[in-house]
C-alpha cells in the first residue's frame, strides 16, 4: 500500500499552464511545497519568473518561470526544449490557462419583449470572433500543451494530465455561452484522452471548480467600493450550499491527490471543487 502522503511527488517534474494567475499562483504554492520541480509558463514573462524565483527560495525546489504560448505549437516546443534542459523530462502537466471573452459575453441574462428593440445585448449581439477566441484560449490552450508536454510521458509509460474546467461545463451559467461550451469541451476531451493513453501509462483528469475569485470577476461579483457581493454575485452565494467564494487554496488537496500515486487508479473523472453547488437544486 502507498504512504499516505506526497512523497511520491518530490523531485517530479510539472508544467503548468497559466500558472501566474490566482489560481495558479495557488497551485504553484502547493506543487512546490512538496518538492515538485516546477516550470511555470505564463503570457506573462516577468510575472512566471519572480513567482517561480520566490517558490525556489521559499521551497528549496527547483522553479523556472517561462513565456509561452499555449495557442502556438512551436512556442511551447521550445519551452519544453528548455524544460527539458534544465528540469529532466516532464512527469505532470496541469493546463490552467483558459478564460472568457467580453465579445462572447451577453449584456443580458435572459431575453424578454423589451429586448427586442436592442438584440445587440442578448444572444443575437455576439460575435463570433469572440467564440473563436474563447475556444482558442480554453480548448485549444488545453490541446496543444497536452500534444507536446505530455510525449515525455507516453514514451516512459507514467504521467499525469490534469485539466482545469468549470462549473459551467455541468450547468450553463446565463451570459456566458463560449465559456460554458468551451469548459464542457475539456469535460469530454478529458475523458477521451484518458481513454486514449490509459494503456500506456498516461492518467487524465480535470478539476471543475466552483465560484472562485480571480482579477478576472473579481469586479464582476463583488463591488469595487464597498466589498460587499453584486446582485450577481449573490445569486452564485445563495446557490453555494457553503455559502461562500472557494479560495484559490481550496484546490490544491484535490490538485495533489489526482497527481499523486493516492489516485493511481484513477482516471478518466472531472472532479467538482465547488462548496456543493453542483449538488443543490435550489430547494
Amino acid at each position: 500500500m502507498n504512504e499516505f502522503n506526497f512523497s511520491n511527488l518530490k523531485d517530479k517534474v510539472c508544467v503548468i499552464t497559466g500558472g501566474a494567475g490566482v489560481i495558479g499562483t495557488a497551485m504553484c504554492e502547493s506543487l512546490a511545497a512538496v518538492g515538485i520541480r516546477l516550470a511555470i509558463i505564463d503570457l506573462n514573462e516577468e510575472l512566471s519568473r519572480k513567482l517561480a524565483e520566490n517558490l525556489s527560495t521559499k521551497y528549496h525546489t527547483k522553479c523556472l518561470g517561462l513565456a509561452a504560448n499555449v495557442l502556438e505549437k512551436e512556442s511551447l516546443e521550445a519551452a519544453k526544449a528548455i524544460i527539458n534542459e534544465k528540469l529532466g523530462e516532464v512527469d505532470f502537466l496541469i493546463n490552467g490557462a483558459g478564460g472568457n471573452s467580453p465579445q462572447a459575453t451577453t449584456a443580458v441574462e435572459q431575453m424578454d419583449e423589451g429586448d427586442l428593440d436592442q438584440l445587440e445585448k442578448t444572444f443575437f449581439g455576439l460575435q463570433t470572433v469572440g467564440f473563436d477566441k474563447v475556444f482558442a484560449l480554453n480548448f485549444t490552450g488545453t490541446l496543444l500543451p497536452s500534444i507536446v508536454f505530455a510525449r515525455d510521458m507516453a514514451e516512459r509509460k507514467e504521467g499525469v494530465i490534469i485539466n482545469i474546467s468549470s462549473m459551467n461545463s455541468y450547468r450553463p451559467l446565463t451570459k456566458i455561452p463560449a465559456y460554458s461550451a468551451a469548459k464542457a469541451s475539456i469535460n469530454n476531451f478529458t475523458q477521451w484522452l484518458s481513454v486514449h493513453l490509459a494503456k500506456v501509462g498516461v492518467r487524465v483528469n480535470a478539476i471543475a471548480p466552483g465560484f472562485f475569485l480571480t482579477n478576472q470577476n473579481r469586479f464582476l461579483l463583488t463591488d469595487e467600493k464597498t466589498g460587499e457581493p453584486t446582485p450577481r454575485g449573490l445569486k452564485i452565494i445563495s446557490s453555494t450550499p457553503m455559502g461562500k467564494y472557494g479560495e484559490p487554496e481550496d484546490l490544491q488537496g484535490t490538485l495533489l491527490f489526482l497527481l499523486s500515486d493516492l489516485s493511481r487508479f484513477v482516471t478518466g473523472v472531472i472532479i467538482p471543487v465547488d462548496g456543493g453547488y453542483s449538488a443543490y437544486g435550489g430547494v
